[in-house]
């Protein structure tokens, strides 16, 4: 896993994400989910998120915007925390789930809040460290 897109990927997850997460997430890698990780930072990391066609914050409020349509609330909390690590504001957050609300539907948009939140009140905007999942 030494090539130039694992790297990129790797240099861009870390910026996004923050080191303590990636770290975590890659000392919970098992020879189960390896194949995953590599996956995911190569793919995700260094071929989308590393494309010039979309800025960060951009990218953090498509992001979002799938996570809430998708139900993704597993994911809700580490990607706010991404957008803010991208220069969104807790008030430009707010929009895009208020957007997504129209297109999602309520239910969605109200769970994403009471996440997003949880995570601006926690004042912990940079890195959380906590424990990650298999494919963050």
């Amino acid at each position: 896993m030494s090539d130039s897109r694992r790297e990129d990927g790797m240099r861009v997850r870390r910026e996004v994400l923050g080191d303590a997460h990636v770290d975590a997430a890659v000392a919970g890698t098992t020879p189960f989910s390896s194949e995953f990780q590599d996956f995911i930072t190569r793919v995700a990391w260094g071929d989308v998120w590393s494309r010039p066609g979309l800025d960060r914050r951009a990218r953090s409020c498509v992001t979002l915007g799938v996570l809430v349509a998708l139900g993704r609330e597993g994911e809700i909390a580490l990607h706010v925390r991404a957008a803010l690590r991208n220069g969104l504001s807790p008030a430009e957050i707010a929009e895009v789930l208020l957007h997504t609300s129209v297109y999602a539907g309520i239910p969605a948009a109200n769970a994403a809040f009471k996440i997003a939140q949880k995570v601006i009140d926690s004042g912990d905007l940079i890195d959380s460290g906590e424990p990650a999942g298999p494919g963050e």
